[in-house]
């Protein structure tokens, strides 16, 4: 598997959100995409990540963007965070890692200790042809946003 570059195509992908709608990465070519992959649904740092999101979703919006969340949660388990957070963008469920694997994202993590497999919190820019232009290896859960329009202006 070719290892995803900034400059390179952005792997293409299609998924269910937490309505069930098919999100696909090439509806969204003309658009800058902000595809974050992210552990686990209702957990603190993930949580931080998607309402720092949500709460700037329209500085976002304006300027172009479109966010796309990304784990191996369930629809079920997306439709709750949805709610309980109000979160208004799609949150796709990759039970199969189909996703989280072409983007590399799944791998090897340690928490207290412990070694386990798991997704590993990555956000990827992708431009309005469908290229990475930026990737961000290490998302500050709190400040999301401003990381991402910083990215994206570097």
């Amino acid at each position: 598997m070719a290892v995803i570059k900034e400059g390179g195509k952005a792997p293409a992908f299609k998924g269910i959100d937490q309505d069930g709608n098919t999100v696909a990465l090439k509806d969204f070519l003309g658009k800058k995409v902000v595809l974050y992959f992210y552990p686990k649904d209702d957990t603190p740092g993930c949580t931080a990540q998607a309402c720092n999101l949500r709460d700037n979703y329209t500085a976002l919006i304006e300027k172009g963007f479109q966010v796309i969340g990304v784990s191996v949660d369930s629809v079920k388990s997306h439709k709750k965070f949805e709610n309980k957070y109000h979160l208004p963008f799609p949150l796709i469920a990759d039970e199969e890692k189909e996703i989280v694997n072409k983007y590399q994202v799944w791998g090897e993590k340690k928490f207290m200790g412990r070694t386990f497999m798991g997704v590993i919190r990555t956000t990827f820019l992708v431009d309005e042809a469908g290229r990475v232009h930026k990737i961000i290896h290490k998302p500050d859960t709190q400040n999301h946003t401003e990381q991402v329009l910083e990215a994206w202006a570097a």
